[in-house]
């Protein structure tokens, strides 16, 4: 469930479904409509739909590009994020984000009798309706947006969450689950922050029999057993740890918590979570019962446990990352095999009134991928015409290699060029 934040992306109960099982689609070109407007504000061209059905391959989703990359004033999905779909990182036992999802999944199974499903390969294309409706997610809420989300068309995107295939999964009739899925949202660059990242999501679901013995109302039953079961969660992946509940809230639960353990000498935020909100299950079929739901983001848990220092490494197909890690080892330790130096460069421009910083990052992501470490405002002013000047640092880095001059002067130019243009900003 889901708030949209910083840091390392967790799940919408972080501020920051079509229900398919593996199916792909059909897919563009390039053509990122740089507004801040939501989806309502834009004309509705077109009612949502099932995409058409393409290749299925083991390990992964082949999706057809015309189908997710359009030349649509309502589209704003570029190549890059395309080329991510179907990659499915948490699927891959000996990758830290599939063992850490393999360790989890270990916990419920001794704990619970095998009594969660599992779905790790619901598709990402979901509706705005299963994507923030179906989960209490405000009409004006900024998460909308066409500057957080990325959009197919004006009824469609790609999951923000993995909450968005919760509804569904209740109206099919399941009462335990655990979703795992990559997951999208348009967003700054820094070590810690990527457009694709991974969730999981869990839910139970309880009955008037499991709660009318106990003494207690129904909420606080549900409560307490929340707690219990994400304290005994923490204990299975951190150990020995101390733990202390922070009260919070969310859209799509009431009562709403965080839960932060003391680990390497500070607080640190695990999960977000809550009691489900009575209309989602009213909607779900469900006027009956009482549920829980937590989500917590993968990557921002295997960065501490593994030490993994830069997000961009979760992709690396660099055989120095990849052997470092076996299946089922959990906080295995990184061991850094590069120490290239960082290239910056400084650009300064004079923005106009629909400028957003996640705009720009898109523009530096869709030239320099994975080259570039960092996009930070270093220096902003208004001059007396009331026109606004920003400068930029950008990092350049591999992960892997030595930069040349010529390649990075080359990046640089294809950032400036593709600012001006897209972002229709006066260079400086």
């Amino acid at each position: 469930m889901a708030r949209v934040v910083s840091m390392v992306h967790s799940s919408l109960f972080y501020r920051n479904s079509l229900f398919q099982h593996r199916n792909g689609f059909k897919c563009f070109t390039f053509s990122i409509p740089f507004s801040t407007a939501t989806a309502s504000s834009l004309p509705a061209t077109k009612k949502w739909r099932q995409p058409a059905a393409s290749v299925v391959e083991l390990g992964g989703v082949k999706i057809a590009k015309d189908d997710v990359v359009r030349d649509d004033p309502t589209n704003n999905v570029p190549d890059t994020i395309f080329s991510k779909l179907g990659m499915q990182l948490h699927r891959r036992d000996q990758h830290p984000l599939g063992i850490l999802k393999n360790a989890i999944y270990e916990y419920f199974d001794t704990n619970y009798q095998n009594k969660f499903d599992k779905f790790d390969d619901l598709c990402p294309i979901v509706s705005v309706q299963q994507n923030f409706d179906d989960v209490l997610v405000p009409a004006d809420h900024v998460s909308r947006s066409y500057n957080d989300t990325y959009y197919v068309d004006s009824q469609t995107v790609l999951r923000c969450h993995t909450s968005a295939h919760q509804a569904e999964l209740l109206r099919k009739g399941h009462t335990n689950f655990l979703v795992t899925g990559d997951v999208y949202r348009r967003d700054s660059i820094d070590s810690t922050h990527y457009p694709v990242f991974h969730q999981m999501e869990g839910v139970r679901v309880f009955s008037p029999v499991d709660w009318e013995a106990s003494g207690i109302d129904a909420t606080s039953y549900a409560a307490e057993d929340l707690k219990k079961c994400l304290e005994g969660l923490a204990r299975h992946l951190f150990g020995a740890v101390e733990m202390r509940w922070v009260d919070t809230y969310f859209p799509f639960t009431d009562p709403s918590y965080e839960l932060e353990i003391y680990f390497q000498e500070k607080w640190m935020e695990v999960l977000g979570c809550g009691v489900m909100e009575q209309e989602i299950l009213r909607t779900s079929n469900r006027p009956n019962n009482v549920a829980w739901a937590f989500g917590l983001g993968l990557e921002r848990l295997a960065m501490v446990l593994f030490d993994i220092p830069d997000i961009r490494l979760f992709w690396s197909t660099d055989m120095r990352f990849t052997s470092q890690f076996s299946k089922g080892e959990l906080g295995i330790k990184f061991k850094p095999f590069s120490k290239y130096p960082p290239c910056f460069k400084d650009m300064s421009f004079w923005i106009n009134e629909s400028f957003t910083e996640n705009n720009l990052c898109e523009v530096v992501r869709d030239v320099a991928g994975d080259l570039v470490e960092e996009v930070q405002l270093i220096d902003n002013f208004t001059n007396k015409k009331g026109m606004t000047s920003h400068c930029y640092r950008i990092a350049y880095r591999s992960m892997e290699r030595s930069l040349t001059d010529e390649e990075i002067n080359e990046l640089q130019f294809n950032v400036r060029e593709q600012a001006e243009k897209k972002l229709n900003v006066v260079l400086r």
